[in-house]
């Protein structure tokens, strides 16, 4: 810089300061200068630089260029600029040059920079060599450019270079960050078509997001296509495909290949044992996680953070809140640091278990032994308290959440807002909607479409509407959440016109219906009786490539076969299976019901025996059908099956137990169901209208009137007075029993309460009042009829002329 200076006051003494034309100021003297210099230094290091690479001496070289490229002092403008100026300088070592260049610049991590220079030398018409475009390769894939990695994967194929097996992994890999696995594909059969194997590197890439995809068929091929090519699996293969099983809930094949990596002497790690708690902790298989847990041990892994927060999962999904107190107890007896993620799903477990102020203690607790509180943490203590139903300790801990210093967010409201409008406190939500907005919260998506859910569960459609044009009028655009919400609203309160209209509606504004409000609609319309409606929305759904589930096909079995369309029903199950989908519990349950009020008893026996078979375990409303339908088949059956039912320690219920009742008495065997009316009340199940039916009907057949007053009398203290089909029980049993006298007692209570008997009774009452000569009675009858609109021409035919004067 002195230099500088003193160059720039001898050019300013030689310059005349008046009458010059052209004045040069200080600033334009000292550019000049600097200009100078620049160009000395830059001539300097290309120099030193040729020197370096003709010597030889290539990690000098490479540090000094990584140095002229990062420096901020640097004489080069850009690392292309240092290119092309050395190009210029030394022509033969150019190729040396720009490889080396490339490398520094891809081992840099600087990817612009590094393909700025590999197009000025394609321009050029050169090309790098593939050590360094595996450098930059693995530079873009590093920097998440996956789809620059592609296109220079291209460039090179295209080229005729031949690439290597480095190269196609990071194409294979890139493919894969970008979800395109058909690409991914085409690059191995690429590989393979240019006659190179792929290598361990690629068939885990593969393999790696079949498992994500829970594509384990296709990660198996490749599997046993990468043990075939006699490549050996590493403890990252292997970790891969168990991973992958456990998350499909494969767990014995998880466990094949732990057995397999013993075998192979391939050492397994705490990420092995991680999967497989997880795969075990999601099964509810405590047990068996207790077991790994002691191997882990054995083979010298520490349990860490997530391995502690694997269990406590595992323990709160199996409903074991104990189990999660006495890990937690453990971990802090063995040093085990709880960290926020942790803590958070401890926290979380001991809240869905309903143990939320213990959550609060050890929360405390860990505060005491330097735990941060987020968030997090006390979100989930508030949403455990609003599920509870405890909204005033929830709002507590809110006050307890800002005096930390824990700003509440959206989801701290949200959880409040969305339990008041469960209990239907919906002025209450707002009131919470309001303060969201007082602290500087705006109420986001999820609040909207909580108050359209509270709203529309309420039957204010109005209002769910109102609230839809006011998140459009302040820019939040409603999603199909929020649309789905109102219809499902609308379709339980059996508004399928407004509900389609909402479909529409939401189509027009770009919003594309899914699954879940095509089933919504589906069930609306097969609820109320509308299948060819319902078929209309499966049919349109398809059209729109939305792949109906295993939800889609059972609501519309159900709805066939309520409407006794069983055949239809079971073409339905063929197009489940011919999808890939698997029926299920539910399924079954339906055809079966369908069957038995159809009257087809072997039909219902083939599909519980097919259910079976099928290793999908009978539910309780499996057998309801089952048992009501089997009833004419004889009492074996009925107690076979009940038998079955309850080794699958399935209680009875008090559809069961009123299907027992009615087949016992069908049967003749008052006894028996008279035995199984007490065991229902022993279990506290409370007799219905239907067992009384059943009892009644028994005490008539064996002509027990008296136990049959005190029935009707019991009924009535209970609150269940008799109706039309009870009233019909007694009117036809006296009848049966000829005792038409008594049978006319109970019509005249039925009339008086605003019951008819059915025809047929009424026919059979007449009759053997006529023969009995009771014709007055008989003529009341058959006016009484008349004057409420029942023909009773049968009635009145055999009556003499007097008798109806």
């Amino acid at each position: 810089m002195a230099t500088q200076l003193r160059l720039v006051r001898k050019l300013l003494l030689h310059v005349p300061h008046r009458h010059h034309k052209n004045p040069i100021s200080f600033a334009s003297c000292l550019s000049l200068c600097t200009d100078s210099s620049t160009h000395q230094e830059r001539e300097e290091q290309v120099r030193k630089l040729r020197i370096l690479l003709q010597q030889q001496r290539t990690a000098t070289a490479e540090n000094l260029i990584k140095t002229l490229i990062l420096s901020k002092t640097s004489p080069f403008s850009s690392p292309n600029d240092l290119f092309t100026l050395f190009s210029v300088s030394s022509p033969s070592l150019k190729p040396l040059f720009t490889n080396m260049l490339l490398s520094v610049l891809s081992s840099s991590k600087m990817p612009v920079e590094a393909l700025q220079l590999y197009s000025s030398v394609r321009k050029d018409g050169g090309f790098p060599s593939l050590a360094s475009l595996n450098l930059l390769l693995e530079c873009l894939v590093t920097c998440n450019r996956f789809d620059k990695t592609l296109e220079l994967f291209e460039d090179i194929v295209d080229s005729g270079f031949q690439p290597d097996k480095f190269t196609y992994g990071k194409a294979v890999q890139a493919a894969v960050k970008i979800g395109d696995l058909k690409r991914a594909r085409e690059v191995v059969d690429l590989m393979k078509k240019r006659g190179m194997r792929p290598n361990v590197f690629i068939y885990n890439v593969l393999i790696g997001v079949l498992c994500k995809e829970k594509k384990m068929r296709d990660a198996e091929k490749l599997f046993d296509e990468m043990c075939k090519r006699n490549l050996v699996p590493t403890r990252v293969t292997y970790n891969m495909l168990i991973d992958g099983y456990c998350k499909a809930a494969e767990l014995e094949k998880a466990f094949g290949l732990r057995q397999r990596m013993k075998i192979e002497n391939v050492e397994a790690n705490l990420v092995t044992f991680n999967s497989l708690l997880s795969g075990l902790c999601k099964a509810k298989r405590m047990e068996e996680a207790k077991k790994v847990c002691q191997e882990m041990e054995a083979n010298g892994f520490v349990p860490d953070g997530f391995t502690y927060s694997i269990l406590f999962d595992g323990f709160s999904r199996s409903g074991d809140g104990e189990g999660v107190i006495a890990l937690y107890k453990e971990a802090i007896g063995k040093g085990a640091r709880i960290n926020s993620y942790t803590c958070s799903i401890l926290l979380n477990a001991l809240c869905k278990q309903g143990k939320i102020e213990k959550a609060e203690e050890i929360l405390g607790k860990e505060m005491e032994n330097g735990l941060v509180p987020n968030d997090v943490m006390f979100n989930t203590i508030v949403n455990g308290y609003c599920r509870r139903g405890d909204i005033n300790r929830a709002i507590f801990t809110i006050e307890q959440m800002e005096n930390r210093g824990v700003r509440p967010n959206c989801i701290t409201f949200n959880s409040l807002i969305d339990k008041f409008c469960e209990i239907r406190e919906i002025d209450k939500a707002e009131k919470w909607v309001k303060k969201m907005g007082e602290k500087g919260i705006s109420p986001n998506l999820e609040t909207h479409n909580t108050l359209i859910n509270g709203y529309g569960r309420m039957g204010l459609f109005d209002r769910c509407f109102q609230i839809l044009e006011e998140m459009e009028y302040h820019g939040m655009k409603p999603n199909v959440v929020s649309y789905g919400s109102l219809i499902n609203c609308l379709c339980k309160d059996g508004k399928l016109l407004e509900a389609e209209i909402v479909l529409r509606d939401m189509e027009d504004r770009g919003v594309s219906p899914n699954t879940q409000i095509y089933n919504m609609l589906i069930d609306g319309t097969c609820s109320v009786g509308r299948i060819k409606d319902a078929f209309k929305f499966f049919d349109e759904m398809v059209e729109s490539k939305i792949a109906p589930t295993l939800v889609t096909y059972n609501v519309l079995i159900n709805g066939l076969c309520k409407k006794a369309r069983v055949m239809e029903a079971e073409d339905l199950l063929n197009q489940i299976i011919s999808t890939g989908l698997s029926p299920d519990v539910i399924t079954y349950n339906s055809l079966i019901s369908g069957h038995s009020s159809a009257g087809n008893t072997q039909e219902c026996l083939a599909l519980y025996e097919n259910m079976k078979k099928l290793g999908i375990k009978p539910s309780l409303k499996t057998f309801h059908p089952l048992i009501r339908g089997c009833c004419k088949e004889g009492i074996v059956i009925v107690e076979k099956l009940f038998s079955e039912m309850l080794q699958l320690d399935l209680s009875p219920d008090l559809v069961v137990y009123n299907a027992l009742i009615h087949c016992y008495v069908e049967h003749g065997d008052l006894q028996k169901a008279l035995a199984f009316h007490c065991e229902m009340v022993e279990q506290r199940i409370h007799p219905d209208k239907m067992t009384y039916n059943s009892l009644i009907l028994g005490h008539l057949r064996e002509g027990k009137l008296s136990k049959v007053e005190d029935l009707v009398s019991d009924m009535k203290i209970k609150g269940l007075n008799p109706k039309a089909d009870t009233y019909n029980i007694l009117v036809k049993g006296y009848c049966e029993l000829n005792n038409f006298g008594e049978a006319y007692i109970w019509y005249r209570k039925m009339f008086e309460n605003g019951f008819l008997p059915s025809l047929f009774i009424c026919n059979e009452l007449t009759t053997g009042l006529k023969q009995e000569g009771r014709l007055k009675e008989a003529q009341i009858i058959s006016s009484e009829m008349s004057i409420k609109g029942m023909d009773a021409h049968i009635i009145n035919e055999d009556l003499p002329a007097v008798a109806k004067i």
